[in-house]
């Protein structure tokens, strides 16, 4: 015969309290004397009773879970955001419901809206232009959003791509490099930043970048793209690529093409993925703390559940990861 599992009238009678002081000690509602406190702890574990998290939500409106949406859950940028986020939520007691939109906004209004039901607050990466992303604040949850906002009034978080771009860059010019393309992905509200970042710095040397745009933000796009951009008439000495997934892609197919890299061609890319350390030649690439952004995010949105003041934009200062894929150019 099944054992009966103890119930919080089982635990509130050998206690000597009643049922309300019970749920409000479970949930944290309220603090009792210590005396009080140690004898529900001592019958909670003698009785083996392990409260119901749905009726807990039900009572209190808190579901002790985070929702957080990102665009492309194999790309592994987005996979050390959801690292750091999760390691935090935990951290503090709660659990992390994910979506992943796979890069399509179309789906991200029914998925949020659904996601926003089950949690307490929600951490978004989204596609859809911002100013047709006002609905997201009538869903009546705490949000943080990834990337700097120009119209919503929502708490965000995100790299600071500009200064990433200007910083490789810079380093391109100092190699010697003249011929510059960039590789871009204009979907993203994050690569105008990029793009802006070459061209401020490569106008101070009297340069200007050729431009070429990919469907998708995958190694699988910029393997498509190679051609194009290499068997022309004069290709790029140094091409910057708006993710490395899609540098990766690139220099496979330029390799297979039979370029030599980087001696005919310097390739880098943004995210720091762990694969890039591996390719052949490893990528040079502008690191935007993936997994300090999602800290981050998750950190702001547990302040906000507080009530605490919290500032618009975070910003993460990127870091130049500098190997193989990149070298000098001999002059002359």
């Amino acid at each position: 015969m099944k054992k009966k599992l103890p119930t919080i009238r089982d635990v509130a009678a050998a206690a000597g309290v009643s049922t309300a002081t019970i749920s409000k000690f479970i949930n944290g509602a309220q603090r009792f004397s210590p005396a009080v406190e140690a004898r529900i702890t001592t019958v909670i574990d003698e009785l083996g009773y392990r409260s119901n998290p749905l009726a807990q939500s039900m009572i209190t409106g808190k579901t002790k879970s985070i929702g957080l949406a990102v665009l492309d859950i194999s790309n592994p940028h987005f996979a050390s955001i959801v690292k750091g986020a999760n390691r935090i939520a935990v951290e503090h007691g709660y659990t992390m419901l994910l979506v992943d939109t796979d890069e399509n906004p179309s789906r991200e209004r029914p998925l949020l809206e659904a996601l926003s039901r089950r949690v307490d607050g929600m951490i978004v990466f989204s596609r859809m232009p911002e100013q047709g992303s006002e609905w997201m604040l009538q869903l009546g949850k705490p949000l943080v959003f990834f990337g700097r906002l120009a119209h919503l009034k929502v708490p965000s978080v995100g790299s600071d791509d500009h200064r990433g771009a200007f910083m490789l860059t810079q380093h391109l010019l100092t190699l010697g490099h003249r011929k510059f393309a960039y590789l871009g992905f204009p979907v993203s509200r994050r690569n105008e930043e990029r793009l802006e970042g070459i061209r401020q710095c490569l106008a101070a040397s009297g340069l200007q970048p050729a431009t070429y745009v990919v469907n998708a933000p995958t190694a699988m796009e910029g393997e498509r793209v190679c051609s194009s951009i290499m068997l022309g008439p004069e290709h790029p000495d140094a091409l910057i690529c708006y993710n490395d997934l899609m540098a990766i892609g690139f220099m496979k197919q330029a390799q297979d093409l039979g370029f030599a890299l980087p001696a005919d061609i310097s390739v880098a890319g943004f995210d720091n993925i762990q694969f890039g350390r591996y390719t052949s030649p490893p990528l040079t690439t502008v690191d935007l703390q993936s997994e300090r952004m999602g800290v981050a995010a998750m950190q702001k949105l547990l302040a906000m559940f507080e009530g605490d003041a919290v500032i618009d934009f975070t910003a993460i200062a990127p870091e130049l990861i500098l190997r193989g894929s990149t070298r000098s150019r001999k002059q002359g």
